[in-house]
């Protein structure tokens, strides 16, 4: 069967963007290779957008914070689950069902919050930027390092 007459000829077609094109604009740069370059590096949302030094540097220990703050996250959740495993058990049993219920809702909106917030993570170290993924790795460091007293540092490493 010949299709070759459902072939349209785009040859002749404009396919600029239509005077769309701003020369001076900055513009997110989206690599899927490792770098190292940080001109218009964008992390996550467009809104983050790094133009400067200054913005670098700023933006880095704001990635730094964030991991320590989901190590931090990670910490508070296992110390509830350790005093709400105490409390629940010290209940009458009449009243062990009820508290069972609020304690799982807890603690499964904290999963929900801690696997949003690792996917999140995640997203930021795919930036494939050699800067931002030393500080996504450094705020794992210093936020177990500060909060992982608690914690095997045998982790299974996993996405959340």
């Amino acid at each position: 069967m010949d299709h070759a007459h459902h072939m349209m000829g785009h040859g002749d077609m404009d396919m600029g963007h239509g005077g769309h094109d701003m020369p001076n604009m900055d513009m997110c740069a989206m690599s899927m290779l490792f770098t190292w370059n940080t001109e218009n590096l964008c992390i996550v949302f467009e809104s983050w957008h790094i133009r400067s030094t200054a913005g670098l540097i700023f933006s880095l220990l704001a990635v730094i914070l964030i991991g320590m703050g989901y190590e931090a996250l990670r910490a508070g959740t296992r110390r509830y689950e350790i005093v709400m495993r105490r409390r629940v058990d010290s209940t009458p049993r009449q009243n062990k069902t009820q508290a069972n219920k609020r304690v799982k809702l807890i603690k499964a909106v904290m999963y929900a919050t801690q696997t949003f917030y690792a996917f999140m993570l995640m997203l930021v170290f795919m930036t494939y930027n050699g800067w931002v993924m030393i500080a996504v790795t450094l705020g794992a460091f210093l936020g177990y390092f500060v909060f992982g007293d608690e914690t095997s540092a045998t982790k299974e490493t996993q996405c959340h």
